[in-house]
């Protein structure tokens, strides 16, 4: 009886040892199996997903075998890891336990999207309307209704955002992006406010924002930003009209095709800063922040007045009669390619708001 025993112990050890040495092939097999791939693809991993889940769809769709043994793997290697949502970028030649390493370090792949300096609002929720991987929660709102849903009911959204690049994974939705970028500007604004110069005319940090906003429009030449902080900030401090061309257009809305007549600077609207005191009511466009930072240390001096060269760079004047002598050198007289702004960088983004033009040739630019 217990040389039976012995036999049937020994018969049994023998078939476990060859029921786990088929089990650790099968596993190994599993995982150096290569992905049944011709190309690169995308793997989209939903919010709650689940490892079994997914390798059960990629052995329905014949991405792999041996799901059993993949989800065995994960069981008693990987318990407890979480799978990260996002979309996996598998590639030929690729293993299923590459695959589970990209699980592991929660590789998904990331996307991106700039917004830039001088955009207003519409155009950038244009550029997040028109970002496929964008998830789009927003459409059909007013701005008003936008700036509700982030949180900030009775804001105006103009300038509240700040420009960067933007990186995300598939599933943001658009809502989350600009919540990104109203507290990046919140942090860089209220940092750049602690340090300003104390003697700007600004009551508090918004006002530095509008400030910031014309700036921004006025010129793309980092050198020249705190000079025209300092002619506007100058002329606020003596009770001068800031007369900028940009917060007419901005005014103007839709209605501006590009030229701006001597009707549009005397047109009055809140905006129109040859017609209303200080500054406009709220900012025209997105701020960097450079132009904040010039906002809130305007570079001394002693001119009022500027006006566009024609390659994007300004010259700056002290006095009326000097200004108009380089209106009639630089804008009258102007060449064909002439640009009030630098040349916009070759970038695939939605279509800017035109350039501002000079004023009328027949009316000195106060600029």
């Amino acid at each position: 009886m217990k040389r039976k025993f012995l036999v049937l112990l020994e018969i049994g050890l023998v078939l476990a040892g060859l029921v786990l040495g088929v089990s650790a092939w099968k596993l190994n097999s599993a995982l150096e199996q290569p992905l049944n791939l011709t190309q690169e693809q995308l793997l989209d991993v939903p919010t709650g997903a689940t490892p079994t889940g997914t390798f059960n769809r990629l052995e329905a769709n014949d991405t792999l075998q041996g799901a059993f043994w993949l989800r065995l793997y994960w069981r008693f290697n990987l318990d407890g890891q979480p799978l990260h949502s996002g979309e996996y970028r598998m590639t030929p030649g690729m293993t299923a336990q590459d695959l589970i390493g990209l699980w592991q370090r929660g590789e998904v792949v990331q996307y991106s999207l700039t917004l830039v300096e001088g955009w207003n609002f519409r155009q950038l929720r244009s550029a997040l309307a028109k970002h496929e991987k964008i998830e789009q929660t927003l459409d059909g709102l007013s701005d008003s209704e936008v700036m509700a849903k982030l949180g900030h009911p009775g804001e105006f959204p103009e300038g509240r955002f700040f420009p960067d690049t933007y990186r995300f994974v598939r599933g943001m939705t658009d809502a989350q992006l600009l919540e990104k970028a109203y507290e990046r500007l919140e942090k860089v604004l209220a940092q750049e406010w602690e340090q300003r110069d104390p003697e700007v005319p600004y009551a508090d940090p918004y006002q530095a924002l509008i400030m910031a906003s014309l700036v921004e429009k006025e010129t793309g030449v980092p050198q020249e930003r705190g000079q025209i902080a300092g002619v506007f900030v100058r002329r606020m401090k003596i009770g001068m009209p800031l007369q900028t061309d940009p917060t007419v257009i901005y005014g103007l809305g839709e209605r501006y095709n590009g030229k701006l007549t001597r009707a549009h600077l005397r047109e009055p609207t809140p905006y129109n800063t040859y017609t209303i005191p200080g500054l406009p009511p709220t900012p025209i466009a997105m701020v960097g922040r450079e132009a904040i930072h010039a906002a809130l240390h305007p570079v001394s001096g002693t001119s009022l007045y500027f006006v566009a060269k024609g390659d994007g760079s300004h010259t700056f004047s002290d006095n009326l009669d000097a200004h108009n002598n380089a209106v009639r050198e630089f804008q009258i007289k102007r060449r064909a390619d002439y640009r009030s702004s630098p040349a916009p960088t070759p970038a695939a983004e939605p279509a800017a708001e035109p350039a501002a033009a000079p004023a009328p040739a027949d009316v000195p630019s106060p600029q």
